[in-house]
Formats: structure tokens, C-alpha cells, sequence
């Protein structure tokens, strides 16, 4: 009979995977949650009073990363690049790999993924079809605790990402339904400040339904004004809903008014990303940047959690290039090809029109902040955020049919 030569830490080891193999298989089946995310160091002194969520739709590290040497020329330039808490979100759907801006923003906001397509609904909605069980979302719970709250959008105010906060519907397509939510709480008195874009779309769409904005406005004593420059001064909770918005101004304004409030305040700001224009979506988050730090200059990070991050990520990459020269080498030459969509190749950029799987970043400064490090599911940002108020979630989760 032969004898085995085998040494006796790899009979060990070789047991252990064994044992542990059925385990490992079944643990690897499921996907984490954000509870899994909860210890850890103890989060700073204090509870905020306000909290503000910037969104860069399709913002991954990426497109933060190009966006610094296009602004800036070099790496690590822009100023979110350094506050000092940083993670990365994983944003998938529940039932695939990679996400839209419903179910991204929808798991920020409500702390529950869903299918793509659907806003604020738990995972037994059917897109198109049938609704599901409305999950709670960050600016119910503030609307409902007596903040002030505001939205604001580069995009349509009906979109997927502004309407997360404060709509609840099966199709994120559907705007002429999800815009009306917002005279029509479920808690405290509805968003107090909503500043966005898509007039016209949303006005077909209300007229399709047999309503307009001046009827809306009317029935709820709110008029909706078409720029924000109509929108009176002494107008405290100010609607509009413009064919195009300056974002900075936007928010600027909001925050002068959220600023009074005597119990503190939600504002989300959303500012779209996506670079299928590379040099658009890339000033963008340039621009965005600086926003975010003139705000940051405007409030007191002793009450106050800055939160920055994405809803998903978007296929860009830069995979060239020297310091002294433009990273956009060759914009101007795809630009005036008039060729749009698909696999965009630059010089040193490679751009492939479509959303990706891979985590985004999850970006902090103030209190709370130190809670956002790590790997996590985009749902935990939600408990950061609720974490930071002291506050404790009180949703029911749906289970998909």
C-alpha cells in the first residue's frame, strides 16, 4: 500500500475549506445589507441638523477622476477629492448587475433597492404594471419631523432622481403622475423648495391628464413659475419647473431660504454627469465641485452632514495622456463628426455610452461623516444619513414577488 506524503497544515487546510465550503457557497448567494456596514468607530460628537445629498448622476471614479484633469490638469484636484471620508457604493438592482438612476437614487433615499424603472417602491412593484409597497423616503422623514426640505435638478423635476424624494410610482417614465405628488404628501406639508427642469414634457404630459400647471398651482395655492427669476423673493416655498435651470443659483437660493428654518433642514441637489458629451459631463462636475464648496463655505459642519455620491457609474475611462496637454485631445474633432452614441475614442479617453456596474464613490465631510469608509450596498447611505439625525427608520421592507 502506498502512504500518502502529504503535510499535515495542508490536510488542515484542506479540511477547513471543506467544512467551511457549504458556508462560504451560501454566504456568497446573498447580497449584503447594509447592516453589515453598521460597526465600527463610533460616529463624531453630535447629531446634524441639516443635511445636504449632492447627487452627480452617473458620476463613478471615472468620470471624477477625468473631470480633475480636464478642470485642473492634474489628478486629485477637485475639492470633494479632499474631504476626508470617502467610500464606495455598490448600486445594483435587485434583480441585475447594473442600475438606472430610479433604483439608484430610490436605495439612497428609502434605504430599500428596487427594480430599475421604479421610484421609491419596494421590490414587489412591477415596472409599468402594478405598484408596490411605497418605501419611506429621507424627505418624508424630515417633512414628517418638521424640517424644511428642498430638491433641485439640472434635470427634469419629474425625473428619476428628484422625484425619488418626494414620488412614489412603478415607471419613472410616467412624469405626468409623479409630478403632482409634490402637492400631495404623505407626510407634513410636501418638499418646501423645488427648483428644476423639463417644462415641457411634464406640461404634455399634465395636459394629457387633463390638468396644467397653472391648475395645479391654483389648487394648492403654490403657483409654479417658469424660471426662477419669476419666482418671487418673499415667496418662502417657491415651485419651478423651467425649460433649463442654473444649478448654482438654484441652490444658492435654497439654501437661503432652508437656512431659517428654526428645526434644520433636507436639500438634495442633483446635477447630471453622464459623459456620452464627454466635455459636458465632465464640466459638469466641475462645476458642481465648486458649488459644493461655496456651500461648504455658507454652512456650519458642526450641524451639519455634507454627503456626496452617485447613483450609479457610467463607462468612461482615461487611458492616456501626459501632463501639459489637454486630456479632451480630439473633442473637438468627434464633436464636429456629428457622430453621437456608442464607443466614443478620443486620444486618451475611451467612452462607452451606456451604465456600468462597477461602485461608485460615497464622499463626507461634517457630522456623521466618519461612518462613510469601506465597501457597501448604496442603502447604507441612507442609515448614514438617518444616523446623522439620530434617527431610527421605521420601514417595511417589500419582498419581491
Amino acid at each position: 500500500m502506498r502512504r500518502l506524503h502529504c503535510p499535515i497544515a495542508l490536510i488542515v487546510s484542506a479540511c477547513f475549506i471543506l467544512s467551511t465550503a457549504p458556508a462560504m457557497a451560501q454566504d456568497a448567494a446573498h447580497q449584503p445589507t447594509s447592516s453589515q456596514f453598521r460597526e465600527g468607530p463610533a460616529a463624531a460628537p453630535g447629531k446634524a441638523r441639516n443635511v445636504i445629498l449632492f447627487l452627480a448622476d452617473a458620476a463613478g471614479v471615472t468620470v471624477l477622476s477625468a473631470a480633475s484633469l480636464m478642470g485642473y490638469g492634474e489628478p486629485l484636484r477637485l475639492h470633494i477629492q479632499q474631504w476626508p471620508h470617502l467610500g464606495l457604493s455598490e448600486t445594483s438592482p435587485v434583480d441585475e448587475f447594473v442600475s438606472d438612476s430610479a433604483n439608484g437614487m430610490s436605495a439612497i433615499v428609502t434605504g430599500v433597492k428596487t427594480h430599475n424603472g421604479v421610484i421609491s417602491q419596494g421590490p414587489d412593484a412591477v415596472r409599468g404594471e402594478s405598484d408596490g409597497t411605497p418605501t419611506k423616503t429621507l424627505l418624508e422623514y424630515a417633512e414628517e419631523r418638521g424640517l424644511l426640505t428642498g430638491v433641485i435638478s439640472s434635470q427634469s423635476i419629474a425625473d428619476a432622481t428628484p422625484a425619488a424624494n418626494y414620488a412614489h410610482a412603478n415607471d419613472r417614465s410616467n412624469w405626468g403622475e409623479i409630478f403632482p405628488q409634490a402637492f400631495a404628501p404623505r407626510f407634513g406639508d410636501g418638499v418646501d423648495v423645488l427648483f428644476g427642469a423639463g417644462r415641457q414634457r411634464i406640461g404634455e404630459q399634465l395636459a394629457a391628464r387633463g390638468t396644467s400647471f397653472d391648475a395645479l398651482g391654483a389648487a394648492h395655492d403654490r403657483p409654479i413659475y417658469g424660471a426662477l427669476a419669476e419666482a418671487p423673493a418673499g415667496n418662502t416655498r417657491p415651485v419651478v419647473v423651467a425649460d433649463a435651470l442654473d444649478v448654482r443659483a438654484a441652490t444658492l437660493r435654497a439654501l437661503d431660504l432652508l437656512q431659517d428654518s428654526p428645526t434644520g433642514y433636507f436639500l438634495v441637489v442633483e446635477w447630471d454627469a453622464h459623459t456620452d458629451d464627454p466635455r459636458e459631463g465632465l464640466q459638469n462636475v466641475v462645476d458642481f465641485d465648486r458649488l459644493i464648496a461655496e456651500v461648504q463655505g455658507r454652512v456650519d459642519l458642526t450641524d451639519t452632514l455634507l454627503l456626496f455620491t452617485a447613483d450609479h457609474s457610467f463607462g468612461l475611462q482615461v487611458d492616456d495622456g501626459a501632463r501639459g496637454a489637454p486630456v479632451l485631445d480630439g473633442y473637438d474633432e468627434w464633436k464636429a463628426s456629428g457622430v453621437e452614441g456608442g464607443i466614443i475614442r478620443l486620444e486618451n479617453v475611451l467612452v462607452n455610452d451606456t451604465h456600468t456596474a462597477e461602485e461608485v464613490p460615497a464622499l463626507a465631510i461634517g457630522v456623521g461623516a466618519d461612518r462613510v469608509r469601506g465597501y457597501f450596498p448604496n442603502t447604507y447611505l441612507f442609515d448614514v444619513m438617518m444616523g446623522a439625525w439620530g434617527w431610527e427608520a421605521d420601514r417595511v421592507v417589500a419582498t419581491r414577488p
